[in-house]
């Protein structure tokens, strides 16, 4: 199963839900496994949390696993680093990038979350990505 619009809906509506309950204004995106763009809400969040959110999404699923995740990965190559930051035209790995699986636990998105604090990024993300489990 792939990634189509109306699961990628789903997963963005159930984390507006969660950004709402938690009165956050945030940037949240959705994307396939190719890293493109399939929806995308902006919750009166600042227009600099907009490419956040698409990066830490891009991130999740280049690397099958949550941004933060990438970013304790990268955190340990010292000088290295930098250059795994910069490629793909640019990692961002804090926490509010979450891959999406099927039931059969196979990545087909991610969804990645920017404007509250790292913990509520995630919390949101996951919201959404729970989705299909």
């Amino acid at each position: 199963m792939e990634l189509s619009y109306d699961i990628s809906e789903k997963a963005l509506q159930a984390a507006i839900q969660k950004a709402k309950s938690l009165n956050i204004p945030v940037s949240i995106a959705v994307v396939d496994t190719g890293g493109h763009l399939v929806s995308f809400a902006r919750l009166d969040s600042v227009f600099g949390v907009i490419d956040f959110a698409v990066k830490k999404a891009k991130t999740a699923v280049m690397f099958g696993v949550d941004s933060d995740i990438m970013g304790s990965i990268i955190a340990g190559t010292d000088i290295h680093g930098y250059g795994m930051l910069n490629s793909n035209e640019g990692l961002l790995t804090i926490s509010g990038g979450v891959v999406i699986k099927n039931k059969e636990g196979k990545v087909i998105g991610a969804i990645g979350s920017s404007g509250g604090t790292p913990e509520q990024d995630k919390e949101i993300a996951m919201t959404g990505a729970s989705v299909m489990g």
